[in-house]
């Protein structure tokens, strides 16, 4: 009889995304886990100390997925790249609902809830093209980001079905509201 295939690390986070992807991230245990995998749960725990270890290094994995998202759009040239960013945020919610939840939908009260890079990298690029302080371009991009979050949560939960030509026209009206607002404050 041929020995068993080894399970390794990310075998299971590669699991772990995919029964995210078809069933949420409420149907991840030790259980379906050892199924997608045809093993034992033993595996799993050998891998990864706890259920808790092995989430955070599924979040870990789709928030890679998520930043490659960030890249192709930006790279793309179609938008400004701040506008990419969001336009990236809202097609990640699109194509990859449950990632989407997954990252931005859950309760995180106890979590570090520091800035993220592409979080501080967003403010640099409003502060740089408008000359205007971090303060303000931190509050224009939280204000931005609270409302492309709206945008891609109605679309990763089926709330609202839009067209990327109509939301790229909303988020251009917003940004431009609040830039508008922001620069007038200035003077």
């Amino acid at each position: 009889m041929p020995p068993k295939a080894k399970v390794n690390k990310q075998d299971i986070i590669n699991a772990a995304l995919n029964i995210v992807k078809t069933n949420g991230v409420e149907a991840v245990n030790a259980r379906s886990l050892a199924s997608t995998l045809g093993c034992s749960t033993q595996p799993i725990f050998s891998n990864f100390k706890s259920m808790e270890e092995l989430e955070e290094a599924a979040i870990f994995a789709a928030y890679q997925i998520y930043l490659g998202f960030l890249k192709a759009e930006t790279e793309s040239d179609k938008y400004p790249k701040y506008k990419a960013f969001g336009m990236a945020y809202i097609r990640f919610a699109r194509e990859e609902k449950e990632l989407f939840k997954l990252l931005f939908m859950r309760n995180r009260t106890s979590e570090d809830l520091s800035p993220s890079p592409d979080f501080n990298e967003s403010v640099e690029l409003i502060a740089k093209s408008h000359n205007i302080n971090k303060e303000k371009a931190t509050l224009m991009h939280l204000e931005m980001w609270v409302f492309v979050h709206g945008i891609g949560t109605m679309l990763a939960t089926s709330f609202l079905p839009l067209d990327e030509e109509a939301i790229s026209k909303m988020i251009s009206d917003v940004y431009q509201g609040i830039r508008s607002r922001l620069l007038a404050e200035e003077k």
